[in-house]
């Protein structure tokens, strides 16, 4: 194509192209109705234009010019100038202003999988030890390896590093060479991810202070080749990639700046000294995020409800070898407790969550005391959704502190349940359990439980009222009215009782040390032991008053799995029993007491032990249910339901006034489906006395194995028991399932 010219004359080309245009853009609808169009747009396009646009256009042309069609026609053959279009300031460009195209830079990576070994090794130089420039290699090093083909060598001896372990743990929970797979990763992916992995090993460093460190990659394996073969494929399971790592000097914290913190006054000191950091110690950036953590924690422990901590920065000075730290801290100022209040106050009152509380008003703010009621709220089970935050109502005023309200703005749970039990143990039979529960029927947290039991020796239908946070947090007020209907080896007893008291309760969220409960009971049960029911003779009945309490300290790790500390419990119920006329007064007394140990990561050793005793009258004018009993899934596993104690003329168990009970096990888990599974072997022993002191005399031992299924609301356990020394009757096997371990 030739210059443009200058003189914007409309050609011949520029028409035809203009008509085109034209014509091309009108639709086919619109070319066949142009015929009627109006004045204008017939006298732009005629009729004939439609009809031969070509020769419309040779004739349009030839008249503008006044030359005949044939020159025209040799002249649209001609190179003509192409003429210049309004508005286009670009100039045309020429052959010589076309840049040459440069050929693109190979990937070095698939280069390297496509060559040889040798031609691999020339690509990663230092791959021979001779060749490797000076210090690459160390000469005595601490090589760990990172996985099954990664190592990491630091200086050992006098230059070895306090950090060099904290290091290698670090990197090998970034490294992308620790997990890549044989059967997938050819060289060019293994030198892209060592290229990678020498990254954030320089960056891990630098977590740590060394600011100078100098990495040097290898590769070994590669010189090992089938033999006689000078080339020839790699096999990289046989490629060890190693970093040496020359340390350099530990950068040392220089300045520290805490913003506006000495604006606490007397509260600097402390606050400060929650921020343990001073200058000289070595740069460490966990720590440093660690120590921010603890300052803004301080704060908030201090009365600074609305304390300001932004992120912390480190100036490093390569000359003097320091960092400078900056975190900007804004204490704000100091504020006190107001009041609580609930955004459903007729559901949870808010004079009801400041019972929960543990901060009065005009206490010191505590963040954690916020949070804390957050738990306690949670714990209810009365909400699904929760927000608690603190408000400000007051600015601080001089010396004065200011005042925060907290807001409780909540969203009620489904409070109604249907619950079901199954269970088996061959002692025991069948039970099966149901109940109906409203857990905020009388608000606040009042909860009424219809409850009922179905079983081989049990039957049961009950009334509960339970009020949790009584008076006070985390006391329970309960009252329970039931009728029982028992029968088994020992006795036959259909009862109605009624109970009341008050208790220190545990949960899940809140598992604590010190747990009571104290009480009264009163009863009317109708009862008769073995023999009488062999001898067919009528029920005996018995009104008994009692007075249970419990006190118990609970030193383990978790409430229904632990794996280690103790616990010990004490029972006490002194109790007036009514027969006939015959008004008899004894008190009964229990303690427990259990341990648990870890022995390395898959075993945790558990022990209990048991004592009981009724003192203060004769056995007989104790009622058979409330006499002691041994045997069971809770107690001597490998026996029945009660059968381990003295036996009446016909063999049945009569119930003693000293109880005995032992038990030692080991919960191993197998990692099995995800460590959930763990076998426990288990010995247990026991014995019932008519005496008020243990004499061990008829001591019965039962052993066996379990398995214990890890569920996130508590082990399912599954025994399986058989009686080492049997006394006539007991069966060979006791097969014990239940939630829970066995204690």
């Amino acid at each position: 194509m030739g210059r443009r010219s200058a003189t914007p004359t409309p050609d011949l080309p520029l028409a035809r192209i203009l008509a085109a245009v034209l014509l091309l853009a009108l639709p086919t609808q619109a070319l066949a109705q142009s015929r009627d169009a109006d004045q204008e747009l017939e006298a732009l396009i005629p009729d004939s234009a439609l009809d031969n646009a070509d020769t419309w256009a040779l004739d349009t042309e030839a008249a503008r010019t006044g030359a005949p069609a044939a020159t025209v026609i040799e002249q649209i053959e001609a190179d003509t100038a192409m003429p210049d279009i309004p508005g286009m300031t670009i100039p045309w460009p020429d052959g010589s202003e076309i840049p040459d195209i440069q050929p693109l830079t190979p990937d070095p990576d698939i280069d390297v999988a496509e060559q040889s070994t040798d031609a691999a090794v020339d690509a990663l130089p230092g791959q021979e030890e001779g060749d490797l420039p000076a210090g690459v290699r160390l000469a005595d090093a601490d090589v760990s390896r990172v996985g099954k083909q990664v190592e990491v060598a630091f200086p050992s001896g006098k230059d070895a590093i306090a950090d060099a372990g904290d290091i290698v743990d670090r990197f090998a929970g970034l490294s992308s060479l620790k997990s890549f797979d044989d059967d997938e990763d050819n060289l060019a992916q293994i030198v892209r991810r060592a290229r990678t992995d020498r990254e954030t090993l320089a960056e891990v460093m630098r977590v740590y202070g060394y600011y100078d460190a100098q990495i040097y990659q290898t590769l070994g394996g590669l010189e090992d080749r089938a033999e006689g073969e000078a080339t020839g494929p790699i096999d990289v399971e046989k490629v060890v990639v190693r970093f040496d790592v020359q340390p350099g000097p530990q950068y040392k914290v220089g300045q520290i700046a805490l913003g506006d913190l000495s604006a606490t006054g007397p509260d600097y000191e402390a606050l400060r000294g929650a921020f343990k950091i001073q200058p000289g110690d070595a740069i460490n950036g966990d720590r440093i995020v660690a120590e921010r953590l603890s300052l803004q924690t301080a704060l908030g422990e201090t009365g600074y409800a609305f304390a300001k901590l932004g992120d912390p920065d480190l100036l490093i000075d390569h000359e003097r070898r320091e960092g400078d730290l900056t975190v900007p801290v804004t204490p704000g100022g100091v504020y006190q407790f107001g009041k609580i209040n609930s955004s459903r106050d007729r559901f949870l009152s808010a004079r009801h969550l400041q019972r929960i509380a543990r901060f009065d008003p005009g206490d010191r703010f505590k963040r954690s005391e916020v949070d804390d009621l957050r738990q306690a709220i949670l714990a209810t089970g009365l909400v699904s959704s929760l927000t608690v935050e603190a408000r400000e109502v007051a600015k601080p005023d001089g010396q004065a502190p200011g005042t925060v309200d907290v807001d409780v703005t909540l969203t009620p749970a489904p409070l109604r349940t249907i619950a079901g039990l199954i269970g088996y143990s061959s002692g025991e039979g069948f039970r099966v359990e149901a109940s109906w529960e409203h857990r905020n029927f009388f608000p606040p947290e009042g909860t009424v439980r219809v409850r009922g039991v179905a079983g081989t020796q049990e039957q049961l239908a009950g009334l509960t009222f339970r009020r949790n946070n009584f008076l006070t947090r985390d006391l329970v007020l309960n009252a329970d009215l039931y009728a029982r209907n028992q029968t088994s080896s020992a006795f036959e007893a259909r009862t109605v009782s009624f109970t009341a008291g008050i208790e220190r309760q545990q949960t899940l969220l809140f598992q604590k040390p010190w747990v009571f409960s104290a009480g009264v009971e009163i009863l009317a049960t109708g009862e008769r032991d073995a023999a009488a029911i062999l001898a067919r003779q009528a029920r005996k009945t018995y009104f008994i008053g009692a007075l249970p309490m419990r006190a118990a300290y609970d030193g383990s790790d978790d409430l229904l799995d632990p794996t280690r500390g103790f616990r010990v419990g004490l029972r006490v119920s002194p109790e007036i029993s009514v027969q006939n006329g015959v008004k008899s007064s004894y008190g009964k007394a229990q303690l427990d007491a259990s341990y648990y140990q870890p022995v390395g990561e898959k075993l945790v050793v558990a022990g209990r032990v048991r004592f009981g005793t009724i003192l203060g009258t004769d056995i007989t004018n104790i009622a058979p249910s409330r006499r002691f009993y041994a045997g069971g899934g809770g107690s001597v596993r490998g026996y029945g339901y009660q059968l381990i104690g003295p036996r009446d003329t016909a063999g049945e168990p009569s119930g003693g006034r000293a109880l005995s009970e032992f038990s030692l096990e080991a919960r191993v888990k197998t990692g099995l489906l995800g460590g959930a599974v763990s076998l426990v072997p288990f010995v247990d022993a026991g014995a019932v006395d008519t005496t008020t002191t243990p004499r061990l005399r008829d001591i019965k031992v039962g052993a066996g194995i379990g398995l214990r299924y890890e569920t996130n609301f508590g082990p399912i356990r599954i025994d399986l028991g058989t009686p080492l020394n049997p006394s006539k009757g007991d069966s060979r096997i006791g097969v014990y399932v239940a939630l829970g371990q066995a204690f």
